[in-house]
């Protein structure tokens, strides 16, 4: 079992920035893919970013490419999300996400663990 536990967020105007951390444990946390979804109100959740298992390749949604930043320390088991220009559409429940392949992925069925979710509003 990988138990994900995350922290950041919060509320913050647009144009602004946050962080969201997401701690690891329970399993070789080096070895997994991550990624980032959120869900904003009335939507299903939806792809933000994803890691492969070194750092060495990412993905963003179109929504946040070039805005958002997905990155990870495998010696801190813990995986960012820095968020830069934040929009009001950005509004949603945030949840990391963990599975034991290595390649990064798109889809959420494609991973087994996710953490508890933070909830990031941005103000007009």
């Amino acid at each position: 079992q990988v138990q994900l536990v995350q922290s950041g967020g919060g509320l913050v105007q647009a144009g602004g920035s946050l962080r969201l951390s997401c701690v690891a444990s329970g399993r070789t946390f080096s070895n997994y893919r991550m990624g980032w979804f959120r869900r904003a109100p009335g939507k299903g959740r939806e792809f933000v970013a994803s890691i492969n298992w070194s750092g060495g390749n990412t993905y963003y949604a179109d929504s946040v490419k070039g805005r958002f930043t997905i990155s990870r320390d495998n010696a801190k088991n813990t995986v960012y999300l820095q968020m830069n220009s934040l929009k009001p559409e950005d509004t949603a429940v945030y949840y990391c996400a963990a599975d034991p392949r290595t390649k990064i992925s798109v889809n959420i069925m494609a991973y087994d663990y996710w953490g508890q979710g933070t909830q990031v509003t941005v103000s007009s």
